[in-house]
């Protein structure tokens, strides 16, 4: 089966997350999750490679065992079986050759891939490009990952002349409801040295910042009372709330921020007079400037408590992921520069980009696997006009091998660090 078939195949089985389930702490949340693994599963198996492993959340591990006779750090790489619930219907795939200009996805519906929307288009004329049919996600977030990561396995295969260290793969679910599949993953069991996700991003970019996450839940409590009789006794929740964000930085939010630009990002506001809960989302690119904010936060809701009476607000605070660069310090930057040779060695310019976002490396490089982020090749991810040119999927495999194969000759035995 060629890259190109494979992908599609993988398209064709619906995998899109469901939050309530997810909410409910089920894993996989979805039943299509499983349906995918246990495919996945079975490919493997064909494919030869060894130590495949299921589990009940649908987590998927699977091993190529090393042909050197020297060691080397053991690799992995990792992509996620579900796609994102903004669009639920099963995906239609279509291979349309692109010369230039609007690309018709649905002539019925007149729904068109307009390069005036998506000048990016401009950069794969004369390319074969994957897109559906415009009633649904394509899903290469995140199986054009599964694709290459199993392409890969099976040009080692076919190659057993090629030298390589150990290969480890990992397929998890539920990335899209705050990586939870990367959060449950038993890194020290699997036994990977560093690993590569893929996820997100057009050609030659590579990801190795990301943000340091927080979340915040703010109750403010208020004293209810009958409007006829309420002079110095109703005390509002509502407005004790929105004085509250009020108080918040000006232009320090999603909207007004780019790049390395961090931001609290009001997120969810419900409540009565008596009682209203605020939900935020804090992040920043810097672990002080996390820090800042998080306490900034602490030091306001003490404000206000101070203002409106004890037990009026209260803020309470959990980290949810850490960007990926405080794993990737020091001695233990080699994947970064591994990532980078790789491009290289396929003619592609590396771009590192901030990424707005979290992803499962950021979980997995938190509990102690060094993880950053390569391409897939595809655009315009949990969208109708989600495209992948195929070119591109090509290249994200290509990437792959190079990074297996550079590895086994970084590590040689005399080599030049």
């Amino acid at each position: 089966m060629n890259l190109v078939e494979r992908f599609i195949s993988y398209t064709k089985v619906n995998t899109t997350t469901n939050r309530e389930n997810g909410a409910a702490g089920i894993m996989p949340s979805s039943e299509g999750q499983r349906v995918l693994a246990l495919q996945l599963v079975e490919e493997l198996k064909a494919l030869g490679v060894e130590d495949i492993k299921i589990r009940d959340t649908a987590i998927v591990t699977a091993t190529l065992p090393s042909n050197l006779d020297y060691d080397v750090p053991t690799v992995a790489f990792f992509g996620h079986l579900d796609t994102s619930a903004e669009q639920t219907n099963d995906t239609k795939a279509q291979i349309l050759p692109y010369k230039g200009g609007d690309l018709c996805l649905n002539k019925e519906l007149d729904i068109y891939l307009r390069q005036s929307e998506f000048p990016e288009l401009e950069n794969y004329i004369g390319d074969d490009i994957i897109v559906t049919d415009g009633t649904s996600l394509l899903g290469a977030d995140d199986k054009a990952a599964i694709a290459s990561i199993m392409d890969m396995l099976q040009y080692f295969k076919q190659h057993p002349e090629v030298k390589h260290g150990t290969v480890k793969i990992g397929f998890v679910p539920d990335e899209e409801q705050g990586l939870r599949g990367a959060k449950a993953f038993d890194t020290k069991e699997f036994g990977a040295d560093f690993a590569y996700t893929l996820d997100c991003c057009g050609i030659g970019e590579l990801v190795y910042e990301n943000w340091n996450a927080g979340d915040v839940e703010i109750i403010f409590t208020g004293a209810s009372a009958h409007p006829m009789s309420a002079k110095g006794k109703l005390k509002n929740s509502l407005l004790m709330a929105h004085k509250f964000v009020a108080m918040l930085p000006g232009g320090e939010a999603p909207e007004y921020t780019e790049g390395r630009e961090g931001y609290y990002w009001v997120k969810q506001l419900a409540g009565n007079s008596a009682r209203t809960v605020l939900k935020m989302d804090v992040r920043d690119f810097t672990e002080k400037g996390y820090a800042q904010r998080m306490a900034f936060l602490k030091q306001l809701s003490e404000y206000c408590e101070g203002l409106w009476g004890e037990g009026s607000v209260v803020c309470k605070q959990a980290d949810r992921y850490a960007n990926v660069f405080n794993s990737l310090q020091g001695d233990n930057r080699y994947p970064i520069d591994i990532a980078v040779a790789a491009y290289e060695a396929n003619g592609i310019t590396p771009r590192p980009i901030p990424m707005r976002g979290g992803y499962d490396g950021a979980a997995l490089s938190q509990n102690g696997l060094p993880c950053p982020n390569i391409f897939t090749g595809a655009h315009n991810f949990h969208s109708i006009y989600e495209y992948l040119p195929v070119k591109s999927l090509y290249a994200a495999s290509d990437v792959l091998k190079s990074v297996v194969k550079i590895t086994a000759e970084r590590f040689a035995p005399g080599a030049k660090a």
